[in-house]
């Protein structure tokens, strides 16, 4: 029986017999000779057929198999000096395993164009495209790299709520779910639960899970359901030990994929992601809004940055160098009420991380003296009854803490340089898509 063999070490079995399986990419004939280009998950393997010297039916059934079909093919590996992997299989045997309708809903070789909603409605397609495929291994890895440095760092992995009474922010963002008769809300974020956990001694705690938001923006840059990673921890004296967690970890994530990504980053045009050598600069928010301003963009008295200012912000930092940057000192009326307000001042201890021009994390002190809390959540036009069991939390001993809030798909989207968010959400959700 012959052994199996792929892309990854067919190279080194030229005079062995081997069994090779995958999607028929492309069938190439020339008269007297044709190649079929079998691609597996990680490359291509060119499939040689000389006409004079294959069994007829051979020949036909892999000349005539539809693109996209996956077969099974049997032959013997010889080294050939015209193919890209050193080496070419001459098949003594095939089986259709599945036979690809046509016409395809999109190419997965083709040069032409096909617009997002084409590609995203036939995701299970353009996923065979390598390009697109490696996306989701680099994202991945970036995962894999996130739960190696939070460990590595006494970061305990939690899992909270996804169905909860109350949002954590309040607001009109909230998908309303009815939960056995009663209302309920798709989490926003593990806000309230992982500060819950600051009391409890589990006083480093993180998170990789699912996050909703109903918020009516078509864009580029959103979707109502992506993934969040968070982390909290207990005694911090300021917000820069927050940002300064962050940028360990970020540091820790691009140079790990740096190091075990190369093919996928090589077929995405890359030769590495890079990041500034220097530490991440800290900018306040007022000297953003001069940095705009200057820049030509005139902000009513009030404004906050947004998605322009954001940009320039972003071009500014380009042209030092700094593809991330931290925005701080954001004006407490724009912050949840859990961060903690600079007394005295209209500001507050928070940031932001940008990256290339678009925030991907928020993050910040948080407010952990019970009377203090109230005040902001009255302040905010919230309901304290709404929020008994999370102010619980902070009535018997809560010590000073800190988190964060990393949005993993816009980290994997400014990273590889993707136009757009859905590029690194499998399959996206958004205002008009529900399916696939």
């Amino acid at each position: 029986m012959a052994k199996y063999a792929d892309s990854g070490n067919i190279s080194s079995m030229a005079g062995e017999t081997v069994t090779v399986r995958g999607w028929v990419q492309d069938t190439r004939n020339l008269g007297g000779i044709s190649f079929v280009t079998l691609r597996d998950r990680n490359s291509t393997i060119q499939i040689t057929l000389p006409k004079k010297k294959i069994e007829p039916t051979l020949f036909e059934t892999l000349t005539k198999v539809s693109r996209e079909s996956v077969v099974s093919v049997t032959g013997e590996v010889k080294e050939s000096n015209q193919t890209a992997l050193g080496v070419e299989l001459i098949p003594s045997a095939c089986e259709v395993i599945s036979e690809a309708a046509t016409p395809l809903p999109l190419g997965v070789v083709d040069k032409v164009n096909v617009e997002m909603d084409t590609r995203l409605n036939s995701r299970f397609m353009d996923l065979r495209k390598p390009e697109v495929r490696a996306v989701f291994e680099i994202r991945s890895m970036a995962t894999a790299l996130i739960h190696e440095y939070m460990i590595a760092n006494g970061f305990v992995n939690v899992a909270t709520p996804k169905i909860n009474a109350a949002g954590a922010e309040g607001g009109a963002t909230l998908f309303k779910v009815d939960y056995f008769g009663k209302p309920a809300f798709l989490a926003q974020s593990p806000q309230l639960f992982k500060q819950m956990l600051m009391s409890t001694g589990l006083d480093r705690v993180y998170e990789i899970g699912p996050a909703f938001r109903a918020e009516h923006s078509n864009t580029t840059r959103h979707v109502t359901e992506f993934t969040s990673w968070d982390g909290e921890f207990c005694w911090i004296e300021k917000e820069e030990d927050v940002m300064d967690e962050i940028e360990k970890a970020v540091r820790y994530i691009i140079k790990g994929i740096n190091e075990r990504c190369a093919r996928q980053l090589q077929i995405l045009g890359k030769e590495a992601i890079e990041v500034s050598a220097e530490p991440f600069p800290k900018l306040t928010y007022s000297e953003c809004l001069k940095i705009v301003q200057a820049k030509g963009l005139n902000l009513a008295d009030g404004a906050d940055l947004g998605t322009d200012g954001e940009k320039l912000v972003g071009d500014y930092m380009a042209e030092k160098g700094f593809p991330l940057y931290f925005i701080c000192e954001y004006p407490e009326e724009e912050k949840p009420f859990y961060i903690m307000e600079k007394d005295g001042t209209p500001y507050s201890f928070s940031f932001d991380l940008d990256y290339k021009g678009q925030e991907i994390s928020s993050g910040g002190q948080r407010e952990h003296r019970y009377d203090r809390l109230l005040a902001r959540m009255e302040k905010k036009g919230l309901n304290p009854d709404d929020f008994e069991d999370y102010l619980a939390a902070f009535k018997f001993g809560m010590p000073p803490h800190g988190g964060f809030g990393i949005g993993i798909d816009r980290f994997i989207e400014k990273m590889l340089d993707l136009p757009n968010v859905r590029e690194a959400v499998l399959f996206p959700r958004d205002l008009n898509r529900l399916y696939p």
